[in-house]
């Protein structure tokens, strides 16, 4: 029976600890840093930002990048205070369910999942187009009908389908198996950006960056609500919570840390 009334923290949290089918603690402020930056360091900064750039904000991009950065901050003080408060799996569906009731946990519960399929369908389109792209510099084309959509004239993007097929079954194998390979992930992303950072300093002409503004505030203003996607991911830090060693400890800094992190690569490969 769905209940209006919320769920006590404490029994809620009692419960979990007395279940003997609750998920084994096993992640390590580093597992969730890790976790973070490979949430947030994505598809939104190898295709976003371009687009950000070229249409609102021009050189003025790093300035939104300052802004979504500070207002992911917040959200992420705030996820990081009940993340540790309730150490519970579920993420914002759990923090409705104890702060408003069920019913709105449900609907915040469908919302969530409703997110999550946008923004993995989103990064397996863009993962897809650079395989894409790898393998006809390498003298490979594939068909157009197995690599697009029907509204892009193609009949189903195969390698999107596969990686989002790969990826769940690495998920099911188990936390400690999906987190080991993240980490793998991660430092290849991260060498990619920093090697990006490295060769491309020497190619910098300050020339380029004027006018600073050519779009005014509004410019960086709306380039700012674009790269904001870039910074979506340190939320699925919270989702771990009933896997994590110390909770109270690890959880903040897992999800402080990811996001500084990320913050600091955004502006440097700016």
């Amino acid at each position: 029976m769905i209940k209006w009334h919320a769920e006590s923290i404490e029994r809620l949290v009692v419960n979990k600890e007395n279940n003997h089918n609750r998920l084994p603690r096993v992640l390590s402020a580093v597992d969730l840093t890790a976790l973070g930056v490979g949430a947030i360091i994505g598809t939104g900064i190898f295709v976003l930002t371009g687009v950000a750039s070229a249409k609102y904000a021009g050189p003025g991009i790093i300035l939104s990048f300052v802004l979504a950065g500070i207002a992911s901050g917040l959200a992420a003080l705030v996820y990081a205070e009940m993340s540790a408060m309730i150490p519970v799996a579920g993420s914002t569906y759990t923090f409705t369910y104890v702060s408003l009731g069920e019913i709105l946990a449900w609907l915040v519960g469908w919302n969530l999942i409703l997110e999550y399929a946008l923004a993995a369908g989103a990064v397996a389109i863009g993962w897809s187009s650079y395989f894409v792209d790898l393998l006809q510099s390498a003298g490979i084309m594939l068909p157009v009908a197995i690599t697009a959509s029907p509204l892009d004239g193609g009949f189903i993007n195969l390698p999107a389908m596969l990686i989002v097929v790969t990826i769940t079954i690495l998920i099911i194998s188990g936390i400690q198996h999906s987190t080991t390979a993240n980490k793998f992930v991660v430092i290849a992303k991260i060498a990619a950006i920093l090697l990006f950072i490295v060769l491309g300093s020497r190619h910098v002409d300050p020339s380029n960056w004027r006018p600073l503004l050519p779009f005014g505030i509004t410019g960086v203003m709306q380039g700012a609500a674009i790269v904001f996607f870039a910074y979506i991911g340190f939320d699925a830090v919270s989702t771990a919570a009933e896997e994590v060693i110390n909770p109270r400890r690890d959880l903040t800094i897992g999800i402080i840390a990811s996001l500084a992190i990320s913050t600091i690569l955004y502006l440097l490969s700016k």
